[in-house]
Formats: C-alpha cells, structure tokens, sequence
C-alpha cells in the first residue's frame, strides 16, 4: 500500500514536473500526505533546512532549476521516512547547496538513524560518502570506502577513462586526465 510504503521510504526521482501550480509551502506540504500525526520537520522547518525561507510563498514556476530541486527535496525530508532514496539529488544545485545536501543527509543518518541511498555521477562529490557503490550497467563491480572505489582501475573499468587521482596530505584530492 502506498501509504504505508511512503512511510518507510522516501523516494526523490531525478525528473519531476516542476510546472505545477503550487507555492513552494503547498507542495512540500505534500510530503506529510501518509501521516495522520504531526511530523518530525513542519513543512517552514524543512524549506528553512534546504535554505528556502525567503521563497516559501513563490509559486513554483517561478523558481530557479536548482531552487525547484530543493523543494522537492524538502518534500522528501517532510516525509520523515526511516529510508531516502535518491536519484541525482545533486542535479541543478550549486555548489554550496551540494554540499549542505550532504552534511544535511549525512547528519540525518548519524542523528536519526536515516539510511540513505542515492545516485551520482559526480565523482567528486562521492568522495563525502562513507559508502561508494560503483555500478556499470546494473552490475555492481566494488563496494566500499571512497578511497577503495574509487581509483583509477575501477574508473577505468567502469566508465573507460584514463585518469591519474592525486591525493593530497590534508584528504583532499585532483583527477588528471590523460
């Protein structure tokens, strides 16, 4: 049943029709349509985590590709799943959100438990996870720690690229490619 699944997982898909005919405050209200209680984050709560305040009352046409994508973002927080599954949540945001995206799911996974699985193509950013899946057409080919996964073999074998990863003293790190 839809409902009892929604409360379990929630599920951000990579496309969404964003020409709707809402506020931003109405369509993350959506994300409570499974509860008969009150939830964890009140919808102004989850638009002020994905740094929306200022726009809560906007119609969503209105808004900016990456603006759109956090509000559905926020409407999958609103949901308060003990799962979140992602596809390219990453899409369309800058920089600066990305990476308040990660902290944010990051520390719902520490702080509540939240499991949370998503897709990226954006090697960078997947060196912020714990956990990297490297997966070529369907098949997984390693499953680990950033610096296991991702290497220049595994990105060789998965997407045909030759690079050369730089590492640097303090974590951080480059790709070169040839």
């Amino acid at each position: 049943r839809g409902k009892d699944r929604a409360k379990l997982i929630s599920y951000l898909p990579q496309m969404l029709d964003s020409n709707l005919p809402f506020r931003v405050r109405e369509l993350v209200s959506m994300g409570l349509y499974p509860y008969d209680i009150p939830p964890e984050l009140t919808p102004d709560e989850a638009i002020e985590v994905v740094g929306l305040r200022n726009k809560k009352d906007s119609p969503v046409t209105e808004l900016s590709g990456g603006e759109r994508r956090r509000v559905f973002i926020a409407m999958t927080l609103q949901q308060g799943a003990g799962a979140l599954l992602l596809d390219e949540p990453l899409a369309n945001l800058d920089i600066r959100y990305q990476i308040e995206l990660i902290r944010l799911l990051k520390g719902l996974r520490i702080e509540k438990g939240i499991s949370v699985l998503m897709a990226l193509h954006d090697i960078n950013m997947a060196f912020l996870f714990d956990t990297v899946h490297v997966i070529k057409e369907g098949r997984l080919l390693i499953s680990g720690n950033p610096e296991e996964t991702i290497t220049e073999q595994v990105l060789h074998e998965a997407f045909g690229v030759d690079v050369n990863i730089y590492r640097q003293e303090d974590g951080t790190f480059s790709f070169g490619y040839k």
